[in-house]
């Protein structure tokens, strides 16, 4: 068993201070265990690469001794591995540049990738960045070398009539396109996110942490949450926003409601659990 060492619940219930991160408060590590007996067996520091780990996936081939981990402050996603000494070893496998931002707290902006699974065949990998609004899709047939596939924009804070506009390498702002959906002006960013067992149907809500909702997207606290589907092309790779699917959690009998975790009733992509 591998585990994640995501935050101090002390620093993460308050919301994100940056300051916790250099008082140590944040991790940066994975920890190996023997199972079921639950020995810690060795842990690996992801150094600057790996700040803020929170998801881990396993290739779903028990065959395959390889994973990955969102690193969300850094925004990477890190591949982790057995060595023929049988000992575990990790390298950067895919990032996601920060942006140049004005209007904002920072200077720059983290995509702050919160959530990631792989799918049933272990041909694809997807991710979402929370704060800059986009889903992505990787071909990881070769787990070395990802490659980028598909990518859509379903939210953020540098979309097309946000306060907040990045700034290009050629010195010109720019904003990012997202569609309305039936109506419907998207709401803070992609979070969760789920696949049907075919891998044709990505689904995605945008509530992350109420605190962290609050303190980044307070529309989303204020009006709910929402779901989206996204079609997926199993062959080529590529991702479409469907225009037919929202979900509103505005009008919950006790919401505005937050939209967070889903699951398939007979198991999916992150369980695997069928029943």
């Amino acid at each position: 068993m591998i585990s994640s060492s995501w935050g101090a619940p002390a620093a993460f219930t308050k919301g994100f201070n940056l300051q916790h991160v250099s008082d140590g408060l944040y991790g940066q590590h994975l920890h190996v265990y023997s199972w079921p007996n639950g020995e810690l067996k060795q842990t690996l520091d992801l150094g600057s690469t790996g700040l803020l780990p929170l998801e881990i996936r396993f290739l779903h081939d028990p065959s395959k001794d390889t994973g990955f981990v969102g690193c969300a402050l850094t925004s990477n996603m890190v591949r982790f591995f057995k060595t023929p000494d049988g000992s575990w070893s990790h390298e950067l496998a895919i990032s996601v540049k920060p942006l140049k931002v004005q209007n904002w707290i920072l200077p720059e902006m983290p995509g702050l990738i919160t959530d990631f699974l792989i799918s049933l065949d272990d041909r694809f990998l997807y991710f979402s960045n929370w704060l800059h609004g986009d889903v992505r899709q990787y071909n990881i047939e070769d787990p070395k070398n990802p490659v980028l596939k598909g990518q859509v924009w379903v939210g953020g804070l540098i979309q097309k009539g946000s306060p907040v506009v990045a700034e290009g390498e050629d010195g010109k702002t720019r904003q990012y396109d997202v569609p309305e959906i039936q109506g419907h002006r998207l709401r803070g960013g992609p979070q969760m996110i789920q696949l049907s067992l075919d891998g044709k149907r990505l689904y995605v809500t945008n509530s992350l942490f109420s605190t962290w909702d609050r303190q980044f997207y307070p529309e989303l606290v204020e009006k709910g949450s929402h779901m989206l589907q996204i079609d997926v092309d199993t062959e080529k790779g590529g991702l479409a926003i469907n225009p037919n699917y929202f979900v509103d959690f505005a009008s919950e009998p006790d919401g505005p409601s937050l939209a967070h975790e889903m699951r398939y009733p007979g198991g999916d992509c992150t369980s695997d659990i069928w029943i």
